[in-house]
């Protein structure tokens, strides 16, 4: 694939700022129509223009086109394989930006301990709403936490009068260790992690660099999946272990509902990009600008495709959206038929 980066004309790319944040296809059939990727099922046939998409998730019963994914790839959008609604990540392609703008801001403020211990105090700064973190250490921050998740266990218990013992967990096999409460969490956080995941590759993040949580190629992935999990993968685990839905499905078709509900995808690139460029952060050599740069011996660097003797018109902007297409339930006797085209 390394040809494609040549492709793309500057002035065809859009900056991720200015994209629709993710495009969630469900039992569809995706192709090309010149620079536009129609999205087909029997209920409806949408035309997305590829260079506003920064992610593209393809959920089950996706069938895609070899001239739909080169048209993708070619304008720099994200092409992420994923389960229902986005929870569980399987491979994903390119990023949205033909730089690397974001992930080295990542890595900037990641290796420098001031600047990681900032993005780790923002980052329990959300979870404490109303609280002055600023001067917290990571051992104090940790303790915080600690005792907030576990009087959320204790109110959620109480609540839903589901017998809680205490967290149980076995890396690698949520099924292996602990009760069915224990089990729920374990799935419905796996699922949670498999969004953050998908999100954080779409937007030319690194899901390794981790500012909480650090070692794993995944460690990024756990930070931002933290921030969800008292609103998210932990009531729901209670209110399903109450009703006797104890099977992994359960958590995740649970999580997927929750998340469509309140299209937390939207959410979660709004959160990265505050944590890792807040307003008003500048950083010494690296530019805001996220698809290509000029040098420039004053500057050090101005926007690339850009006309400097006249700034064109820009396209609409179609703000920071989630959109979802999802096709009809596929029939039975013949599961091939509801994806067809017509």
């Amino acid at each position: 694939m390394a040809d494609i980066w040549w492709k793309a004309h500057p002035h065809d790319l859009q900056r991720l700022a200015d994209r629709v944040s993710s495009v969630y296809v469900e039992r569809s059939h995706l192709d090309r129509d010149e620079n536009a990727v129609v999205i087909i099922n029997k209920r409806e046939t949408v035309r997305v223009p590829a260079a506003m998409v920064a992610v593209m998730l393809l959920g089950p019963g996706t069938r895609v086109t070899h001239g739909a994914i080169r048209l993708l790839a070619d304008s720099g959008t994200a092409v992420c394989w994923v389960g229902e609604q986005g929870v569980r990540m399987y491979a994903a392609g390119l990023g949205p930006s033909r730089g690397a703008g974001l992930l080295q801001r990542q890595a900037w403020l990641v290796t420098r301990t001031k600047e990681r211990l900032g993005v780790a105090r923002a980052m329990y700064g959300m979870r404490f709403p109303g609280e002055d973190v600023s001067t917290l250490t990571m051992q104090q921050l940790r303790g915080r936490e600690g005792s907030r998740v576990r009087k959320l266990y204790q109110a959620h218990a109480k609540r839903t009068g589901v017998t809680w013992s205490g967290r149980v967990y076995k890396a690698g096999d949520a099924f292996a260790a602990g009760d069915d409460l224990n089990r729920l969490l374990s799935a419905a956080n796996a699922a949670l992690y498999g969004i953050c995941h998908a999100v954080i590759v779409g937007l030319g993040a690194s899901p390794g660099l981790g500012f909480v949580h650090t070692g794993a190629a995944t460690s990024f992935v756990m930070d931002i999946a933290d921030l969800y999990k008292a609103e998210y993968t932990i009531p729901l685990a209670f209110d399903l272990a109450s009703k006797r839905l104890t099977e992994e499905r359960d958590a995740r078709l649970g999580l997927r509902d929750r998340i469509a509900e309140d299209r937390l995808l939207g959410r979660i690139v709004q959160d990265i990009k505050f944590l890792l460029t807040p307003t008003g952060t500048v950083l010494e050599g690296l530019s805001d600008v996220e698809v290509n740069e000029l040098w420039d011996e004053r500057a050090g660097s101005v926007p690339g495709g850009v006309n400097w003797s006249t700034h064109p018109l820009r396209p609409p902007d179609m703000g920071e959206q989630h959109l979802a297409v999802i096709g009809p339930e596929f029939d039975a006797s013949n599961p091939r038929s509801e994806a067809e085209p017509g």
